[in-house]
């Protein structure tokens, strides 16, 4: 074993966001208000090319109150990825809504073919589709102009999780400029972090108005304590504001960094047959998470082999995310399936990408992955 362990995503904090956070302390501000929230918003709106940011205490948070502000009610279906974490589906069944599950296409993002047929199924049922949310996986934007065009179509509003794609685009757009609104993420291992965080994002200032005023408890403008809906404690606090600040001015550096450990993956495993990375080609992805697929017939060995290795050199590397369809949670829910999510759960395997790994590290992993990058072992 090594002195020190490789994880997949590490936060990449510094003299800069140390700076920052002794900024907002000294500045008095240590509530989820003040000027450091304030001029966060503006930046991250700014270089999300929206023109409304809420930041939140988390991307779940940001999913379930713009959930809440498009209408969902109990009874409604939300359609959403099959391939995701459980937060996406886990905040549609706050609302009381059904989640319904759609597979992906090869590049692990909702099918948008698959979407419109389950589109086209669940209104010929009569049921209310109160909402779509797709889901930008690992870093890669989803094919969100197919996607709005199939929501057009059937007169349902888009609210986009783009949690992982922070940084990236579709067609020339930030990913996040997707929908009638965006959640994006700041959790620790995202591709930059407030510790813990998230943001709701959107042109529509009523839409950002209501969302800012149910993460506030929904309280009344008055100098006494006055609620007329249920509220939540939502809200991100200055000092993380602070942090994320910080983060955002260093954002497409880091982004940088883990293109060029895509680049170092793709060209480690050039040539090895059966195994190809997810998500190809990635000129407009933030690059958060690179992940291989194995074909174990191909290669002569299997992702979890690969895992295993690295584990034994103290080093992380996961499966892709499980489809909700095959989560014991969502056993009963509905599910439009193609067997491609299944696939990428079965082959997939992200490998260590943070911005924050150094040269030695990554001549670490290099070392470890040696015996599957030779070609056919056996």
């Amino acid at each position: 074993m090594s002195d020190a362990r490789i994880h997949l995503s590490s936060p990449d904090v510094g003299p800069e966001e140390e700076a920052a956070l002794v900024r907002a302390i000294r500045g008095g501000w240590v509530a989820p208000l003040g000027p450091e929230v304030d001029a966060f918003e503006a930046e991250l709106a700014a270089v999300c090319g929206r023109a409304h940011a809420v930041a939140l205490a988390s991307g779940s948070a940001a999913l379930h109150l713009g959930l809440l502000v498009l209408g969902v009610q109990p009874g409604d279906v939300v359609v959403t990825a099959t391939m995701t974490f459980a937060a996406t589906a886990n905040t549609i069944t706050y609302t009381g809504a059904e989640p319904v599950f759609v597979d992906c296409d090869e590049t692990g993002n909702i099918d948008p073919d698959l979407l419109a047929e389950a589109l086209d199924t669940l209104v010929a049922e009569g049921r209310r589709v109160a909402a779509i949310v797709p889901v930008d996986l690992l870093g890669k934007a989803a094919d969100h102009t197919r996607i709005a065009a199939v929501a057009a179509a059937h007169g349902v509003p888009v609210l986009a999780d783009a949690a992982e794609s922070l940084g990236a685009a579709h067609a020339g757009r930030p990913a996040p400029s997707y929908g009638v609104a965006a959640a994006v993420s700041f959790n620790g291992n995202k591709i930059m972090t407030t510790s813990g965080g998230g943001a709701l994002l959107t042109d529509d200032k009523a839409f950002a108005d209501r969302v800012r005023y149910l993460a506030t408890q929904a309280r009344q403008p008055v100098v006494h304590y006055e609620h007329t809906d249920i509220g939540y404690n939502y809200r991100l606090s200055n000092l993380l504001a602070a942090l994320g600040r910080a983060q955002l001015a260093r954002l497409e550096a880091m982004i940088a960094r883990r293109r060029a450990l895509r680049a170092h993956y793709r060209e480690l495993f050039a040539g090895v047959p059966g195994v190809s990375i997810l998500g190809e080609p990635s000129e407009e992805d933030n690059c958060w998470l690179t992940s291989v697929l194995v074909d174990a017939d191909a290669a002569g060995f299997s992702a979890e082999e690969v895992r295993l290795a690295l584990l034994e050199a103290d080093i992380e590397a996961r499966p892709l995310w499980k489809p909700m369809h095959l989560q014991p949670v969502f056993a009963g829910a509905r599910a439009f399936v193609n067997g491609t999510s299944q696939r990428l759960f079965e082959t997939g395997l992200s490998l260590p990408s943070g911005s924050v790994l150094t040269d030695v590290e990554v001549a670490r992993v290099d070392a470890a992955l040696a015996p599957f990058v030779g070609g056919r072992r056996g």
